[in-house]
């Protein structure tokens, strides 16, 4: 009961900006600045200024789906798990607007205050539409205190529209896509095949972007056609190759571990075409 009568006064603030009990947190007209801090093919970041509390965060990086994340950054974390509700509310300047629900949350002691992505996407269009996303919530140092933390859509749309165009431009796969990657050779010459060609290719374009890792491991594997030392001849000279392939990425050579196997560790049989070329292959793993 005290739950739901704590989530009914939440919603009674919303009818005005200012009232008595309810400290406000947002920016002002020309305060309001909003800076897309981070724009490349792996991450695009947005950035808005709440004086006196924090910063709200909105956050897309490269991957196979498209996400969303949003984190209200506060200086002065939860003391204890609070119930909060986030509505989109019309600014001062343009009253009579009815505020909307958006979403209800918990806080988590200790932890800045986080939305699913769903209700990331609605905050950003609301405010494409001049609303404010605001939070509600009591304060956890003043029992008789409620709290209300806004958005300013003041001087919104520019970093806003940049911010969509960076999340457009996102590649189409993350590091852990690419993180453990198997390549596979068409012949013992060490050909490789279509498919894996076009892996190295993923490799090869994140590390342009973002060459920081701590650890390479480069383990190659023959099928077991030939003796044993040129099987081991052929993994050794696979693994150097991929070896340079990092060195050329800009990877130090001391993060760099290569192992040559030649014909063990067979993971298919050698008695047929498929299990052999299953066979020869070169395993990446990758740590940052």
């Amino acid at each position: 009961m005290q739950y739901k009568i704590g989530f009914a006064t939440l919603l009674t603030l919303v009818s005005t900006s200012v009232s008595s009990g309810v400290r406000n947190y947002v920016a002002s007209i020309d305060q309001s600045h909003w800076n897309l801090e981070t724009s490349s093919p792996l991450q695009c970041t947005l950035k808005h200024t709440i004086p006196n509390y924090g910063t709200a965060v909105f956050e897309s990086k490269a991957g196979r789906t498209m996400d969303l994340d949003f984190v209200l950054k506060m200086k002065r974390k939860p003391e204890r798990e609070t119930a909060a509700s986030l509505r989109s509310v019309a600014p001062s300047w343009r009253p009579g607007i009815p505020a909307r629900d958006i979403v209800r949350l918990t806080y988590q002691p200790q932890f800045d205050a986080e939305v699913s992505k769903q209700a990331a996407w609605v905050m950003l269009t609301e405010l494409e539409q001049g609303m404010q996303p605001t939070f509600y919530y009591q304060d956890w140092y003043n029992p008789v205190d409620q709290v209300a933390v806004g958005l300013n859509a003041a001087n919104f749309h520019n970093s806003y529209f940049e911010f969509v165009s960076c999340i457009d431009s996102l590649l189409p796969y993350g590091f852990e896509d690419i993180a453990f990657t198997v390549l596979n050779f068409r012949d013992r010459n060490g050909t490789l095949t279509p498919t894996s060609r076009k892996k190295l290719s993923r490799i090869k374009e994140f590390l342009s972007y973002d060459p920081n890792l701590e650890l390479v491991l480069i383990d190659a594997y023959t099928d077991s056609f030939g003796g044993d030392a040129e099987n081991m001849s052929i993994s050794s000279g696979q693994a150097e190759n991929l070896k340079q392939f990092f060195l050329d990425a800009g990877i130090s050579s001391d993060r760099i571990v290569t192992q040559s196997h030649g014909e063990k560790r067979h993971i298919a049989t050698n008695s047929s075409a498929s299990g052999r070329a299953q066979n020869r292959r070169v395993v990446i793993r990758m740590e940052r």
